[in-house]
């Protein structure tokens, strides 16, 4: 765990709401120095905690329609190809246009976030794109109604 104080947490949370804002008016409203500010980001980016700044895509841009979909293969004749072939699949799965998302778990499933224009166009693509993948035992699809918490992360992660 990385230790951050009050101000690096502050300087994150606007770099978070605008990757934009300059070094001058985040010192101006934390109260700063510029050269303070300057300082503390040159330092969040060498210790590793500042990677790149981004956009997150606005709401015209994003997919309407999400789902969490989870994949679980047969096992192969032989054990051993098993982790072999959720790699293949994976990566496999990652270049396709409407996967925001994909991750293998611990218990050999792939788990994958997937966005689309509207849920027939969503249930067409995993229809034709996931359940016909050769060995799926179980394709599971949790569509996403409302988000709590983190709903930008379709802005994020959104492949163009």
């Amino acid at each position: 765990m990385v230790y951050l104080d009050d101000l690096d947490r502050e300087i994150l949370k606007l770099l978070k709401e605008d990757a934009r804002i300059t070094i001058s008016e985040i010192g101006e409203r934390l109260g700063k120095p510029e050269s303070t500010i300057h300082f503390r980001i040159k330092k969040l980016i060498e210790r590793g905690i500042i990677e790149r700044y981004t956009i997150v895509l606005g709401e015209s841009a994003r997919p309407k329609e999400i789902a969490f979909v989870i994949l679980e293969l047969e096992k192969p004749v032989i054990e051993d190809f098993l982790s072999k072939y959720l790699e293949y699949v994976s990566r496999n799965l990652a270049m396709l246009p409407h996967i925001l998302l994909v991750g293998k778990t611990k218990d050999e499933r792939i788990i994958a976030l997937i966005g689309a224009e509207d849920r027939e166009e969503l249930t067409k693509f995993i229809e034709e794109n996931i359940k016909s993948i050769p060995s799926v035992k179980e394709v599971l699809v949790y569509h996403v109604e409302d988000f709590k918490k983190g709903e930008e992360i379709k802005g994020l992660l959104i492949g163009i």
